[in-house]
């Protein structure tokens, strides 16, 4: 990491179930326990906007996931990737998550890919707000900007990646030439071929994961373990070793 260039990071669920927020699929899974979402939401969404935002707004206020959303805070691991970015080690976070927890623990340069569970998105010109910025007395709500259809922030099935967000994964995956994978098999696209795009171009892949997973073999390095523990250890070693070069 000291040598490289520009080293980004991509960071996913491991990340967010360190911080209490419960998986969506295996042992525990929301999926497992309650069923997949319609792989066809976003479709739902066009189709009636007004019962979207009524079923959107139930589940804020019920949703187990909410819940824990709401109670969730940063973890070791999340301050550990804001103590590389202001040391000048990490450059850019990109995450799949959609828990805040990085913008919440200090990060600056991030792209939230999938998202952010608090704000609300306008499908035509993507001007975010926040929720307490608009009114939800007439659903749908439209943007205060240019009077477009507004949407939860977070990305559904069906819906493509918003193209603000994109461009600017796509522009700092094309200046990196270092990975560093936190809590995330990289299996999920798009975010998994801004990894696999670096390393065709060869630079380096470094892994931080309790699990082994289908991107294991292809990285130059795995660090074996929870992120909140293994991402401190990394950081403190950076500091040590760039110490002992100055």
């Amino acid at each position: 990491m000291l040598k490289a260039r520009y080293a980004i990071a991509l960071t996913g669920a491991g990340m967010s179930v360190e911080s209490g927020i419960p998986p969506f699929r295996g042992p525990g899974g929301l999926w497992t326990k309650h069923g997949e979402p319609p792989m066809n939401g976003f479709q739902i969404f066009l189709a009636d906007p007004k019962k979207a935002w009524e079923d959107k707004l139930r589940q804020l206020r019920d949703d187990e996931l909410y819940a824990a959303l709401r109670q969730a805070r940063p973890n070791p691991g999340h301050l550990a990737l804001v103590e590389m970015e202001e040391r000048g080690v990490l450059r850019f976070v990109i995450t799949q998550n959609i828990d805040n927890l990085h913008r919440a623990a200090g990060q600056k340069s991030l792209a939230e890919i999938h998202g952010n569970f608090l704000l609300i998105r306008c499908l035509d010109c993507s001007s975010r707000f926040a929720f307490e910025q608009v009114s939800l007395d007439a659903l749908p709500p439209r943007c205060s900007a240019c009077g477009g259809l507004l949407k939860s922030d977070t990305v559904a099935f069906g819906e493509p990646i918003p193209s603000d967000v994109l461009a600017q994964c796509q522009e700092q995956v094309e200046r990196a030439d270092l990975v560093l994978l936190a809590g995330t098999s990289a299996t999920v696209y798009p975010a998994a071929g801004f990894a696999l795009e670096v390393k065709r171009r060869g630079g380096k892949l470094l892994e931080v994961n309790l699990y082994e997973s289908d991107v294991s073999a292809l990285c130059d390095l795995s660090l074996r373990g929870a992120a909140a523990q293994v991402l401190p250890r990394l950081a403190e070693a950076l500091v040590n070793l760039s110490g002992a070069k100055a």
